[in-house]
């Protein structure tokens, strides 16, 4: 493993702890890991390695990461959000007294995002633990597990989080400069944004990952079809009488997982030109959010 890995990434695998002596016999010495050679078992091992293979591109880092990630801590940020937002969307449906493909949609709930209460600036966060509908809560869950929990695997929670939750930002502010009229509910800005992240790393390296092409058709396919669906209901299920759930957050939460994803889950090699690219990913993030918070002050 190269010294210009990223020290978080070497953190992150490198909890086994300090090696200890153990004997071998009354003369005989050697160091070894004893949680490692006691613990290890072969399902958790190919999980692993399985996981390297998928979500990492070289093969020196692949190799490194699967002797040596122990899962310890686990992965905590995608599991716990999930919980929480399953928990949320059984509760609201408990209390609507009714489970339908697109609701309930609870508009006086504290969380949801609604344009005549942005003065709550809570809600441009929050709104992420409401889901109007079982087809929006399970696209977004299985979505969140699959490609977020392997990605916390290897970058940890605080950098997942931190991709995660600029999607969701990114959601609810492009929405309210893009789609005024609507309300916004659902994770599907931090889960695009853990999509697209992923992306951007199947793009940039898709020649040294196996099945690269046919893991971007597949994103693909999945992406457009659900943003198909939440533009037919933006437009077509609803009634005129209820307030529109917008699409925005989709696209918006893609952009910022290309942006802040190249900045927190890039390839672990450092190279000159790649700190360019750096600079400029964030920039083009921070500028949006700056835009829309000027527009949400100034123009309303």
């Amino acid at each position: 493993m190269s010294n210009r890995r990223n020290a978080s990434f070497r953190l992150a695998v490198e909890h086994a702890g300090p090696q200890c002596l153990v004997p071998l016999s009354r003369n005989n010495f050697r160091y070894h890991s004893i949680e490692r050679s006691r613990t290890s078992h072969k399902l958790f091992r190919t999980m692993v390695k399985k996981v390297a293979r998928e979500f990492l591109t070289d093969d020196l880092d692949r190799q490194y990461y699967a002797d040596n990630y122990t899962c310890c801590p686990p992965p905590l940020f995608v599991p716990l959000i999930t919980f929480v937002e399953i928990g949320c969307f059984m509760y609201y449906s408990v209390d609507g007294g009714r489970l339908t493909i697109n609701g309930p949609l609870p508009l006086s709930s504290i969380f949801i995002y609604r344009p005549d209460r942005r003065i709550e600036i809570w809600r441009f966060v929050f709104y992420m633990f409401i889901h109007a509908g079982w087809v929006h809560l399970l696209f977004n869950m299985l979505i969140q597990l699959i490609v977020g929990v392997p990605l916390e695997m290897i970058h940890g929670p605080c950098r997942i989080a931190t991709v995660y939750l600029a999607g969701v930002l990114a959601g609810s502010l492009g929405t309210s400069v893009f789609d005024t009229n609507a309300v916004l509910v659902g994770a599907s800005g931090g889960v695009y944004a853990l999509l697209a992240g992923h992306l951007a790393n199947i793009l940039l390296n898709y020649t040294n990952m196996e099945l690269g092409i046919l893991k971007l058709a597949a994103i693909f396919i999945i992406a457009s079809a659900d943003v198909g669906f939440a533009v037919w209901d933006r437009y077509t299920m609803r009634s005129s009488s209820e307030m529109p759930v917008g699409y925005t957050a989709h696209v918006m939460g893609a952009l910022a997982g290309l942006t802040i994803g190249l900045v927190v889950l890039k390839n672990f090699e450092q190279r000159l030109h790649e700190h360019y690219l750096w600079w400029l990913a964030l920039a083009v993030y921070m500028a949006g959010i700056a835009f829309a918070i000027f527009w949400n002050i100034f123009y309303y």
